[in-house]
């Protein structure tokens, strides 16, 4: 099931997405709320009709860096031996055609593409042979980074914390199991040109490595969402540059890049 959150006559709620062919999505919508017993109302709209927003509002982002050893390489850093975990905060978080802000502070701005995994109950300690009991579903991420603040500062969060820096969506497609999910194509192009190409199956810590790994340390919530590293290819984004993010198995986040106002 593909669950995607959404506005429409200044309503928000939650919707089942059903249809194959882009033009003909519709929307069920969903009694209650997708972490809780819920039901669908059989009231249906055309996604067309409506604005799709983040398709979760995470209490907290928790990120994972140099996951692929391309892109450490890439970069000039060394691979980790263990999980390498940031945060993102929950106000840098937009949906599926939302605006990048290019932050004023910054000359060097960069797209990351990740498949991110959203956190479907409270968890905490969580051993590797459950780990698939606290996943809800994944979706597409932009892990958007100040590069230049990046290298300059020794923190990552304004690099990676800025408003806008986190966009998801296009909605969480739950029928993902986790053997699947640990190898699926993520791709990354900018005004339609293909940057970044690589696999799940590439990363160096597995998701059930970066979940058993953060929930030694914390509790995760409903919600939550884990980044889980990005392939090489990363590169500049520019004002007026459209990005878009393609996970195999779950759709295509796309935004546009703005001069921060």
């Amino acid at each position: 099931m593909r669950i995607a959150r959404f506005s429409i006559d200044g309503n928000v709620a939650f919707g089942s997405v059903e249809g194959d062919k882009e033009d003909e999505l519709v929307l069920d919508i969903i009694k209650g709320i997708p972490f809780t017993d819920h039901e669908l109302s059989g009231t249906k709209v055309p996604l067309s009709k409506v604005r799709l927003l983040p398709p979760v509002l995470p209490n907290k982002v928790v990120a994972f860096g140099r996951n692929y050893a391309e892109h450490a390489r890439e970069l000039g850093n060394a691979v980790p031996d263990a999980p390498f975990a940031f945060f993102k905060p929950s106000t840098s978080v937009i949906g599926p055609g939302d605006e990048i802000r290019y932050p004023s502070f910054s000359q060097e701005l960069h797209h990351e593409a990740e498949l991110a995994v959203v956190i479907g109950r409270m968890c905490r300690e969580v051993p590797r042979e459950r780990v698939k009991d606290v996943i809800f579903g994944y979706t597409c991420a932009n892990d958007v980074t100040a590069r230049d603040v990046q290298k300059r500062e020794k923190q990552w969060a304004r690099a990676k914390g800025f408003d806008s820096s986190c966009p998801l969506g296009p909605w969480v497609e739950t029928g993902l199991d986790l053997e699947r999910a640990n190898d699926l194509t993520v791709q990354l192009t900018v005004n339609g040109e293909q940057r970044q190409l690589g696999r799940t199956s590439e990363m160096i810590h597995s998701i059930e490595d970066l979940i058993v790994n953060i929930t030694e340390a914390m509790t995760l919530l409903p919600g939550d969402v884990v980044l889980t590293g990005t392939p090489a290819g990363v590169g500049p984004l520019n004002v007026g540059d459209e990005v878009a993010v393609t996970i195999e198995g779950i759709g295509t986040l796309t935004n546009k890049v703005v001069k921060r106002g």
